[in-house]
């Protein structure tokens, strides 16, 4: 089978493999389209603390299932919730096994959806609704990240939030707090190709690299500051601003993983009495809603920028590794499903 390789730092290989052995408690999915995400860009950099080479990576993937479900008939269009949970740690044993202490995922931790079939638990199947394209079946997994952040972050309806990062949880944070009611949104990225993509979703945005942050929003904002701050960018430009640009009592959201410790001012956090919240992953229930409002709303569609085949295995992570303008960039493994 035609698979996406992970063969070493800064090393991508298109490779043929054999077919994965069936084992009792997980099914055989045939791959439709798997997207590469921040994780596998970590992987590819050689600087994951889990991924071994020789990996098969994806774990934002779609496909139909091919053997093994008990219940689900071939053919079943589907995706997949990759979190692999122990069930026994004192998370998992209190209903947060989203934050289990031994927490891996496919795709990092065995092989993932980078190949034309995957193995995967039977429980972490999802079945796709009629009115889901695979395409976006293969971005539930971030959509889920997105929602389990506003959920977490407690959002309310109407008030007005800041994003840093126009990458694809950044966007997905944004379309998702849109069909929440956020009416007064900005998002903050200094990649103008990025940008544009912002704009084309119908996001206001600022150019850090042209314009002040603070004083640009303040300015939106009656000199008050925004309600809430999503941080998806994990960048140490972002610490120094995210605390000036919320408003007294407000709310900062920590989405993305920060490669090194960050430098947070303390102090001002305490002045404005702030609250900081960091988020991990998703719940079952934030996959679940994920998949409805995929369903609901298909300009998440527009987060995808490139769609690749296999054999292009280092096209993909050149785009996200320079200047361009990808955003979402999937590998399509079935090209006669839609």
């Amino acid at each position: 089978m035609d698979t996406v390789i992970y063969a070493g730092p800064k090393n991508i290989l298109f490779q043929k493999n054999q077919k994965p052995i069936l084992t009792k408690g997980w099914a055989i999915i045939k791959t439709s389209y798997a997207g590469i995400c921040g994780s596998d860009l970590s992987i590819f950099a050689g600087v994951h603390p889990r991924a071994e080479a020789p990996l098969v990576m994806g774990h934002e993937f779609s496909g139909t299932i091919e053997e093994g479900h008990p219940t689900l008939k071939k053919g079943t269009r589907v995706t997949v919730n990759p979190l692999l949970r122990c069930g026994e740690c004192h998370p998992c044993r209190n209903g947060y096994s989203h934050v289990c202490e031994n927490l891996k995922l496919v795709g990092i931790d065995c092989d993932g959806g980078m190949g034309e079939y995957v193995k995967v638990p039977i429980h972490s199947i999802v079945p796709l609704k009629d009115n889901i394209s695979m395409k976006l079946g293969a971005l539930i997994e971030p959509v889920a990240v997105a929602v389990h952040a506003i959920r977490q972050g407690n959002y309310i309806s109407g008030d007005s939030v800041v994003i840093f990062g126009a990458g694809t949880i950044g966007l997905c944070v944004a379309l998702t707090l849109r069909s929440y009611g956020a009416k007064k949104l900005i998002i903050v990225e200094p990649n103008k190709l990025r940008i544009e993509k912002a704009k084309e979703l119908g996001f206001q945005t600022i150019d850090p690299l042209s314009d002040s942050i603070t004083e640009k929003i303040l300015e939106e904002t009656g000199n008050v500051g925004v309600d809430y701050v999503f941080d998806c960018a994990g960048h140490p430009s972002v610490v120094e601003a995210i605390t000036d640009v919320v408003k007294v009592r407000g709310n900062i959201i920590v989405v993305a993983m920060y490669k090194q410790p960050p430098i947070l001012d303390m102090r001002q956090g305490m002045f404005k009495e702030l609250i900081i919240k960091f988020v991990r992953v998703y719940t079952d229930k934030d996959f679940q809603i994920a998949i409805d409002l995929v369903g609901d709303h298909k300009e998440y569609e527009e987060i995808i920028t490139h769609v690749l085949q296999p054999e292009e295995a280092e096209k993909g992570f050149e785009l996200l590794t320079r200047q361009t303008d990808a955003v979402k960039v999937m590998y399509e493994f079935n090209r006669r499903q839609l």
